[in-house]
């Protein structure tokens, strides 16, 4: 067994994507623009650098980026108010893709761009100090001990977008979930101590943490999450790079 081998093994293994990939059969107009325009949306991982303007019309100010946008209507809505801006979303589940795929048909989006994968693969492509905004809404919290390194934030994807995120970006999460907030606050304190970058907390008093942000819209993970009496938390960050 080759080196190369060995390493894309080692590769599949450690970007295993937990939980469904697929869900109900997908309605006939979703699995024709699946087939249409899905293409045309989708980022192609076969450049080694990509560059995250280059894939959205001229004129287009900044990139951002959400990571695991579920039925997509959190960044369809953002996309819409926000044209100026290129967006590109992440998401393995096909049943949500196919979702966000309908509402750019529908609202005529042209900045959006979507990798239905893990985010981890398109970080890694993106080229560094290119994203503005790095959104995590409502990850799946694994509650279960044993499944906690199943988290999406962990010490590897901070340093994945860390490095693609430019000096004065904002990293936004928000959870339903305490522990997940507070593990959260741990890996970013732990990234702060550890690198050349760091990730500044802007709560200055509890309303920054328990209030959306005026421009979130609220998602069916949120709603569901306060119908069930749970209390979501908004974390944000400036990303800043030392010198």
């Amino acid at each position: 067994m080759t080196a190369r081998t060995v390493d894309q093994k080692e590769n599949a293994r450690r970007r295993h994507v937990y939980g469904r990939t697929h869900g109900k059969t997908l309605k006939p107009r979703q699995a024709n623009l699946m087939e249409t325009l899905f293409p045309k949306v989708s980022i192609s991982l076969e450049a080694e650098v990509i560059d995250p303007l280059a894939l959205f019309p001229a004129g287009t100010e900044e990139a951002w980026l959400e990571i695991g946008f579920g039925g997509g209507e959190h960044l369809a809505w953002q996309a819409g108010h926000y044209r100026q801006v290129g967006f590109m979303g992440c998401e393995p589940f096909i049943n949500g893709v196919a979702k966000l795929v309908s509402e750019i048909d529908e609202r005529g989006l042209q900045n959006v761009r979507i990798h239905a994968d893990d985010a981890r693969f398109l970080l890694e492509k993106l080229k560094p100090g290119t994203l503005s905004r790095v959104t995590i809404n409502y990850p799946d919290p694994w509650p279960k001990s044993r499944h906690h390194k199943r988290r999406f934030v962990n010490d590897e994807t901070l340093a994945l977008i860390s490095r693609v995120m430019n000096d004065g970006g904002e990293l936004r999460f928000s959870s339903d979930i305490p522990h997940y907030v507070a593990w959260t606050l741990a890996h970013i304190r732990r990234h702060n101590l550890g690198g050349k970058s760091r990730f500044e907390w802007l709560a200055e008093r509890p309303g920054d943490w328990r209030i959306r942000p005026e421009d979130q819209p609220r998602t069916r993970y949120e709603a569901k999450a306060i119908r069930e009496g749970r209390t979501p938390a908004y974390l944000r960050f400036r990303h800043r790079v030392s010198g």
